[in-house]
């Protein structure tokens, strides 16, 4: 009972020691746990991608003269770390480790006087975590120029008709239970069941808009997919080796007209010669390498949306709605044919219902996203790699692949890790320095060990917990929490933990989102409507929405780890509910254009400051609706600050002593928000007691730099 209790005490006093992060003293200064830290970033780690055989430097930060030892701990081994250098309040213990081919896992201990800690990547800990411990992996590394690298996405059909003559028209073909759709208004809003429905979006209109990307400061373009398919999203791939024609060019429309004579069948003979005439493949093929060279010779990158779980039924290798059969140059699509080269492409469920078998397996269920057999077909594994390949080499030379439901690729966890390997070492192999993106929902850590995916279009890490945090919005605008709106602690500690999940690499280049393809618009979801757009009607979207919540969070996206990316419209105020609503059209000459100024504004900000993106992240205050963090190096500190509540105004005292300010130090304020818009103006700040005081009115941001003499930080 004595030992239970004992036990109990010592737990108590630690819990307090921890939480007021203040003292008890050793015949020493108190023991300071806010300034303990260390990352992954070039800051804490040099290099931060060292290759096998390289002497890593770990770095550690303490208060000055204030702890007795720091050892670096991984595995079974205990090194103790040497003061490297002090400079202003911090004492920098380093150790050097020679990297071997095996990934390194350390964490901390630090002890001073009687008081002993860990520290990981969650922060200060009582107890040994292993399973947050800093790693790196020798020859790990994600490209310099994707890392906080500005992109922007574009769902092609909606962006901008540049080209009229290719556009898709009124039943041209039969899809999904009805026929197609050309929508001639480009400001109507998608039906709810709109995947029939086509404005003309195009590649041309991409090419006819790159002077206002490269304006508004894009460095990336991610195209959702822009290969052959009858839908508007493209996620039911035709032909991954051609552009649409209707996305690229349509030189040839006349052609053999083929018998509407079973109910599978209903494409139009129009629509079968204008999408499978190799004269009009060839033609967007070679568009597309045109558009490539001009984006590059503007010095911008592209990603392209790789859908390799499922194709469509419609695809040549399955050809259920007989588009290629008899059509020259084509092989029999495997539900035609027992004997097609592409049966084993995919899972049949009854080998004897031929020749209209209808058990295959689907994508969640559905005929018409046949799931991909990559366990049961090498000849389909081999071509996929070569798609891969193909799209990244010349004459088309893009820069990296989004991976759509990355993870259920095939129909095991250990067939999925062997081929995502195969996949990084092709890419690799030919463009060392393309990205490879997954969409993934969940804990991502398993793929991110530095031989399979780069990184991931980041919800648990950063658009869920800031949709939470700004609005209570779920993303899809399917619930409202009020418990979770301005909830700055749940908001930091679900931060941290997912962030803990990635490797600063992976982080650095984490594709940021506010909105995207398959969610509602940010904007919309700062009007607390839940439900969808069948329910709540188009109009409900854009009522009682709140710019100056969505400039708040452009400013986190702009200043927090990671690759912002915009998703087309959401610059010039774009609403919606979530898909199919959250994909309307650009509003080319209807736009928010005070929100495109603040956008350029906060991109520009973003560029302008290396430790935006490539930092240390810190955060600094914490209270209800309230929220300030650093970013930081050795040579550049940042802080930004949020009062998020809609009832009045805060005063914020921010230490800034804890990402290196001193005192005496002055902060410029490089930008604001508030109701009323943005401004750049400098506003400087003095620094005492190692804090910056800054009141700031009702829903509003801030961005102090630190001012180093000479000119101000503008």
């Amino acid at each position: 009972m004595a030992d239970a209790l004992r036990e109990v005490t010592m737990e108590k006093d630690f819990r307090y020691l921890m939480s007021t992060m203040r003292y008890i003293t050793f015949m020493r200064p108190v023991f300071n746990t806010r300034a303990l830290f260390s990352d992954e970033t070039e800051n804490y780690v040099t290099p931060m991608e060292p290759m096998p055989g390289d002497t890593v430097r770990i770095r550690f930060r303490t208060a000055k003269d204030n702890v007795d030892n720091v050892f670096l701990i991984r595995g079974a081994e205990r090194t103790r770390m040497k003061i490297e250098m002090s400079s202003g309040k911090f004492d920098y213990f380093a150790a050097e480790i020679q990297m071997g081919t095996e990934p390194l896992h350390y964490y901390f201990e630090v002890q001073a006087g009687k008081i002993r800690c860990f520290y990981n990547k969650c922060g200060v800990s009582r107890d040994l975590q292993d399973s947050r411990s800093f790693s790196v992996v020798p020859g790990f590394s994600t490209p310099d120029w994707a890392k906080g690298a500005v992109m922007y996405q574009i769902f092609t059909d909606r962006f901008c008709n540049g080209d009229p003559s290719n556009d898709v028209e009124d039943h041209e073909y039969y899809y999904i239970d009805g026929y197609t759709t050309r929508v001639r208004d480009w400001d109507k809003t998608p039906n709810p069941s709109g995947v029939r429905e086509f404005y003309g979006g195009d590649l041309q209109g991409v090419f006819d808009k790159l002077d206002y990307l490269q304006d508004l400061g894009v460095e990336v373009i991610y195209f959702n997919p822009l290969f052959v398919s009858p839908s508007n999203h493209k996620y039911d791939i035709q032909d991954y080796d051609h552009i649409d024609p209707h996305f690229g060019k349509i030189l040839y429309e006349e052609g053999a007209l083929l018998p509407d004579g079973h109910v599978e069948n209903r494409f139009a003979g129009r629509y079968i010669s204008r999408v499978t005439d190799r004269a009009n493949l060839e033609a967007s093929n070679q568009f597309f390498a045109e558009l490539m060279e001009e984006i590059h010779r503007r010095g911008m990158r592209v990603i392209l949306d790789g859908v390799f779980n499922h194709c469509g039924s419609f695809n040549k290798w399955m050809d259920r709605e007989r588009i290629y059969e008899n059509q020259e140059g084509y092989e029999k699509g495997a539900y035609l044919s027992a004997d097609s080269p592409y049966r084993s492409f995919f899972k049949f469920h009854n080998e004897h219902d031929w020749p209209y078998n209808s058990f295959y397996e689907g994508w969640w269920g559905h005929n018409t996203l046949p799931k991909l057999n990559y366990e049961g077909s090498p000849e389909l594994e081999e071509y996929i790699l070569g798609i891969a390949r193909k799209w990244l080499l010349p004459p088309y030379n893009v820069d990296g692949w989004r991976l759509d439901v990355a993870a259920d690729l095939g129909f095991s966890n250990t067939y999925n890790h062997m081929f995502w390997k195969k996949f990084r070492a092709e890419v690799k192999k030919v463009k060392p320095d393309a990205l490879i993106i997954a969409e993934h929902y969940g804990d991502p850590a398993a793929w991110l060990r530095g031989d399979e995916w780069d990184t991931v279009m980041n919800y648990d890490a950063f658009m869920e917990p800031l949709t939470w945090f700004f609005t209570g919005m779920e993303k899809h605008s399917d619930d409202f929490h009020l418990g979770m709106l301005g909830n700055a602690d749940t908001f930091a500690n679900t931060m941290t933990y997912h962030m803990s999940r990635l490797m600063a690499p992976s982080l650095q280049t984490a594709m940021n989102e506010l909105s995207n393809h398959d969610h509602s618009r940010f904007l919309t979801r700062t009007n607390h409507k839940v439900g969808r757009l069948a329910k709540l009607g188009a109009q409900a979207a854009s009522e009682g929405v709140d710019p100056a919540v969505m400039r708040e969070a452009v400013i986190m996206q702009m200043t927090w780890p990671g690759a912002p990316t915009v998703y087309y419209g959401d610059e010039a105020g774009v609403c919606g509910f979530t898909d199919p609503d959250s994909r309307r059209t650009y509003p080319w000459g209807k736009e928010d254009t005070a929100m495109i100024r603040f956008h350029r504004a906060a991109i520009r900000m973003h560029k302008k400051y290396k430790a935006l993106s490539h930092g240390s992240l810190k955060f600094l205050y914490k209270d209800y609706n309230c929220l300030a963090y650093g970013r930081f190096s050795l040579t550049e500190q940042v802080a930004v600050v949020f009062n998020n509540n809609s009832d009045g105004s805060r005063e914020i005292r921010i230490s800034v002593w804890e990402i290196g300010v001193k005192n005496g130090d002055t902060m410029c304020r490089v930008m604001f928000t508030d109701e009323n818009g943005f401004n750049e103006e400098p506003l400087v700040y003095g620094v005492e007691s190692g804090e910056v005081v800054i009141t700031l009115p009702k829903i509003s941001s801030a961005v102090l730099v630190k001012h180093i003499g000479g000119e101000l930080p503008i």
